[in-house]
């Protein structure tokens, strides 16, 4: 009966949590919501500056206007509360864990979420306008380039979740090693196939020209780098002895 009592409180926690979540991306949503525009607006400055003289984005369907803007703030407010939507998982999971485990994923949390949003202002700030201004350039004779809004937001929206992904390198190295599948010496080995991996990932996930690519490839070898190194502090105590070791402090 227990048990029964347990999992309804945990069920009844996490209903809460998730609420507080869904609340929080619901008000930065509504705060960000007469922005909409502007946002839009931001988010298309890359392309609009690419794009030939007397070219502008087009809207193919009646009601994209409206609703691409919308959308695109949707997806942002859920960007900027993630810290919080984070803090109510750690909220919920952190009851279960020791404390060195503690010490470890409050870290993660924070590092991984700093790692997306750069992930993404790097796409923004760095691959957009050298993509864009290659794709308008290849455009052939008598072809005007004239963008979709709904097209781009989708195109935009899916580089910038792949950059914040690819960004997040680091921390799975260092969750490899903390919980034994890998250590940094193994990974060090394995650095030639790592370098050639990051360059073919770069050539999936951008434009093909060798410049995108390598805007991609090489901070991802640079953040395994990192990961290698940050790594190699945690592969040498198994999660195993760290539970131990806790259990014996508490006794």
């Amino acid at each position: 009966m227990s048990d029964a009592n347990n999992l309804i409180s945990h069920l009844i926690e996490l209903r809460s949590r998730i609420l507080k979540a869904l609340l929080s991306v619901l008000i930065v949503f509504l705060c960000l919501a007469a922005f909409a525009q502007d946002l839009y607006q931001l988010l298309a400055m890359p392309l609009l500056e690419a794009l030939p003289e007397n070219s502008s984005m087009i809207a193919t369907d009646v009601a994209s206007p409206f609703f691409a803007p919308f959308k695109l703030t949707l997806v942002l407010s859920f960007f900027i509360a993630i810290p919080y939507v984070l803090y109510q998982i750690w909220g919920f999971v952190a009851p279960g864990l020791y404390r060195n485990e503690k010490r470890l994923v409050a870290p993660l949390l924070l590092s991984s979420t700093l790692l997306f949003y750069a992930g993404m202002a790097f796409a923004y700030f760095v691959v957009f306008p050298i993509a864009f201004a290659f794709f308008t350039s290849v455009a052939p004779e008598g072809v005007t380039v004239s963008t979709d809004i709904s097209s781009y937001l989708n195109f935009v929206l899916k580089l910038f979740f792949a950059f914040g992904v690819s960004f997040e390198i680091p921390i799975a190295i260092i969750l490899m090693c903390w919980t034994g599948v890998t250590d940094a010496k193994s990974l060090r080995a394995k650095r030639p196939y790592v370098v050639v991996g990051a360059f073919v990932v770069g050539m999936l996930l951008t434009p093909p020209d060798i410049i995108s690519q390598t805007l991609l490839a090489i901070p991802m070898w640079i953040l395994f780098e990192v990961g290698v190194i940050v790594g190699g502090f945690y592969a040498g105590k198994k999660p195993q002895e760290e539970t131990s070791a806790e259990t014996s402090d508490n006794t």
